[in-house]
């Protein structure tokens, strides 16, 4: 059964204009049902951002993800949370796998190039918060 996840294109990889290098690497494997591309408002980065809410990172996150417009990509494809994750690499690009979209855009631990759903769960939840509900 298909399962859909959340793709992100970061600031920072907008700024790189790595954009559609980044679109080449996730359309191999997956459907993309949806794209857009939106600045997030203060208060959908605190939404977005709630389970880090309360650590010494949530501020710096919140900040730098409203510092530009962001690609989000709603993927399709068998076990896609999972699958997203292993292209993209660890969250410091330094220790990510040569190949993955971190370790070719990445520049360090904030400015990481994409973030991607971690669960089938929170996939849902960002869909709703990226691409409004269903």
């Amino acid at each position: 059964m298909p399962e859909r996840t959340l793709f992100m294109i970061k600031p920072d990889a907008v700024r790189k204009k790595v954009i559609g290098k980044i679109i080449t690497m996730v359309e191999c494997d997956f459907h993309i049902v949806d794209m857009k591309m939106k600045r997030f408002s203060r208060e959908e980065a605190e939404k977005f951002y709630e389970v880090h809410r309360g650590k010494d990172f949530f501020e710096e996150l919140v900040e730098f993800i409203t510092s530009g417009p962001t690609v989000g990509l709603l993927l399709e494809g068998e076990k896609a949370v999972e699958r997203v994750r292993e292209l993209v690499g660890s969250t410091d690009p330094k220790k990510a796998r040569p190949g993955t979209v971190r370790f070719l855009y990445g520049s360090s631990i904030r400015e990481n190039a994409v973030h991607a759903s971690d669960s089938p769960a929170s996939a849902q939840r960002e869909i709703s918060i990226f691409f409004g509900a269903p």
